[in-house]
């Protein structure tokens, strides 16, 4: 009988929305969205193999990992190099304790302030640098609401490998 090999890799954004500061620090959000999949870009499939292979390569640690979000609707593209948006889009640094692994489940999440990003939420990625030049793991366009001015928005990226 002939085997075959095969990873997959399952993919999960995760939105939570607060109203305000002081409802985040609560953990009171006025609505929490879940959407998945996206496409891997071939310069993170690259950085992928380099950080597999010992070749020289920022990691998608605490210190470099960015989670991107732009108003951009481009479909996605595996030649794209990061968000597509023009001005709409910022790069945010991690949670103090993320990523996180549990079992085979990584979990990178970055806060977006009441201040930050208030624009149409509509493509993300994960990136190791704060901006398109970095190496850009994927990207995923989906219309995911506009955040307002004063509102407090947390992004998670799951990737779960099997």
């Amino acid at each position: 009988m002939k085997t075959v090999d095969k990873v997959v890799a399952r993919k999960k954004w995760v939105i939570r929305k607060y109203a305000n500061d002081e409802a985040y620090e609560k953990r009171e959000a006025f609505e929490t969205v879940e959407f998945h999949e996206n496409l891997l870009l071939n310069e993170g499939i690259t950085a992928l193999q380099n950080l597999l292979t010992g070749a020289a390569e920022t990691n998608f640690g605490n210190a470099n990992a960015y989670l991107g979000v732009g108003d951009s609707n481009t479909a996605e593209s595996a030649t794209q190099t990061g968000l597509q948006a023009v001005t709409n889009k910022l790069y945010k640094a991690m949670e103090a304790t993320y990523p996180q692994i549990s079992g085979q489940t990584t979990t990178w999440r970055s806060v977006f302030g009441s201040a930050e990003a208030n624009w149409d939420w509509n493509e993300f990625t994960v990136a190791n640098g704060n901006s398109d030049a970095a190496d850009n793991l994927n990207r995923k366009v989906s219309a995911q609401g506009t955040k307002a001015s004063g509102q407090t928005w947390t992004l998670d990226f799951q990737i779960t490998w099997s």
